[in-house]
């Protein structure tokens, strides 16, 4: 894809009065305008239930944009490509005014019939905002159309395939962009250039050579203000369906034959397609979930899961999950690939730590407990790089040896400034790029995946709280990969 090509497009979005679009979706907007990245020919039409105007919508973009980028740059000729319409979506009369709107702004700034409709709201609403979009006409025009959606997409996979079937009755799947902003972040997608563009790491790249791979995504937070969201999700159903399994598809697919969309999304299909399902009776083994409980951090008190509301004071969500997942494949079979994800957890980290088998003998640890692995550890957040764990001589110690990082800061490099996961997103949906938006074969299977995971723990009554705020998770996240003789690294 041609990454100097400005688009010319109307964007709609649905839900612009929510937190979303403030913190995300209008900077980046703002972002791809400052950089250069969006003609001039665009136009912004945001629609929400509240009865803003015009004005009030642009003094809200701009108080969004000096939040996120502290800048007064261009700021009113920007924000004066906005324009707002009360707008309640189970309201058939909203849609023909919506579709007057769109067709003025597309004569006064010549988008040459580009449209991109964001919905930036519930999910229950996706299925019959989409219909409307083509019953109303508001998806045939002279140019192209496109629908971006958030997670979660769906519940469960009966959930996921309703609401597919529904988006799909008026959008065809080249249409539709799911979102994943994991997807978006620049050293996710180094994942791919990591080892496809450097032979020291490719040619070592399998069951031969690697021993284990583990994937952390660690928060600080709890559950804040989204209690209510939270509680019908749980950390399986956030993180380990959608952002985890896709890191672990772009880690672990096959080098695609060339580097376009439906290659590399039929690589990384193939890889979800080979991940073991587990029988009920056997998910205890591979699985461990946790819910935060009270604790402290840097001399903060802070409350347990049960605690953060009143709706979940006997709630049995999970707030971290764990899981050891088996690729049986030619190049991985034999390889655990441990995951962990959870709230509240001693630091914020978004990590993947290649584990490479050992040499035969090695003659420069007196005992196995001295050895220390070569770890390839690639840092997604905060701190973005990649950290090569290699053994040096130790000093003064004449035959002993003992590990030495080296280590490249992707954050340090002058005059990078890394795009925001969703301005990057934004741009490639704007030039029809989808390589880094989910296709339906990838959700499907994911669900396929974590369904019987959500059953196989809804039978079950959990014995919960059982990590304390502050830690890394419970103890049984750390026996999973014990009794395989490894452990987590904190590289």
């Amino acid at each position: 894809m041609n990454e100097n090509v400005q688009p010319k497009v109307v964007f709609v979005i649905f839900g612009a009065t929510g937190d979303l679009a403030k913190r995300k979706l209008f900077p980046s907007i703002y972002n791809l305008y400052k950089k250069g990245k969006l003609s001039k020919n665009f136009a912004v039409v945001g629609l929400a239930r509240r009865p803003w105007t015009d004005d009030v919508l642009r003094e809200n973009v701009e108080d969004s944009i000096r939040n996120a980028t502290s800048t007064e740059e261009d700021l009113q000729d920007f924000s004066s490509h906005f324009y707002y319409q009360s707008f309640d979506v189970t309201d058939d009369s909203t849609y023909d005014g919506l579709n007057k709107l769109i067709v003025d702004l597309e004569g006064q700034y010549q988008t040459e019939g580009n449209r991109l409709f964001y919905l930036a709201m519930a999910p229950n609403f996706f299925g019959l905002i989409a219909k409307k979009l083509k019953e109303y006409g508001l998806k045939e025009s002279s140019g192209w159309t496109r629908l971006i959606i958030e997670k979660p997409f769906g519940h469960n996979l009966e959930s996921a395939k309703e609401l597919n079937n529904e988006i799909r009755e008026a959008f065809d799947e080249k249409q539709i962009y799911r979102i994943d902003h994991y997807l978006g972040k620049e050293m996710v997608q180094n994942i791919e250039v990591i080892r496809f563009a450097n032979g020291i790491f490719e040619h070592l790249w399998n069951n031969q050579f690697i021993s284990n791979i583990q994937v952390t995504a660690s928060e600080t937070l709890g559950v804040e203000d989204r209690a209510r969201y939270y509680d019908e999700s749980g950390a399986a159903r956030d993180m380990l369906q959608n952002h985890i399994l896709q890191m672990v598809a772009l880690l672990l697919m096959e080098p695609p034959i060339k580097l376009t969309t439906d290659e590399i999304r039929s690589e990384k299909i193939k890889v979800l397609r080979a991940l073991r399902k587990y029988e009920p009776q056997n998910i205890y083994k591979y699985f461990a979930r946790g819910q935060y409980g009270s604790g402290e951090v840097n001399g903060e008190g802070l409350p347990s899961y049960r605690e953060e509301a009143e709706e979940l004071a006997f709630s049995n969500t999970e707030t971290f999950v764990a899981g050891k997942l088996i690729v049986d494949n030619y190049r991985w079979t034999g390889v655990p690939i441990y995951v962990r994800t959870g709230k509240r957890m001693a630091e914020k980290s978004i990590k993947i730590v290649i584990q490479f088998k050992d040499i035969p003998m090695n003659l420069y640890y007196k005992t196995d407990k001295e050895r220390h692995p070569n770890l390839l550890c690639i840092n997604i957040q905060p701190d973005a790089g990649i950290t090569l764990t290699v053994n040096g001589n130790k000093d003064g110690s004449g035959s002993l040896a003992e590990p030495i990082q080296l280590s490249y800061n992707h954050n340090d490099v002058p005059g990078i400034n890394t795009p925001e996961a969703y301005e990057k997103l934004l741009y490639d949906c704007t030039i029809g790029d989808a390589t880094n938006f989910t296709h339906w074969d990838e959700v499907a299977l994911s669900w396929e995946f974590v369904d019987p995971i959500l059953e196989y723990w809804a039978s079950k009554r959990p014995d919960f709280p059982n990590y304390k705020s502050g830690s890394m998770g419970p103890k049984a996240a750390d026996e999973l990969l014990e009794k395989d003789g490894f452990r987590w690294w904190d590289v």
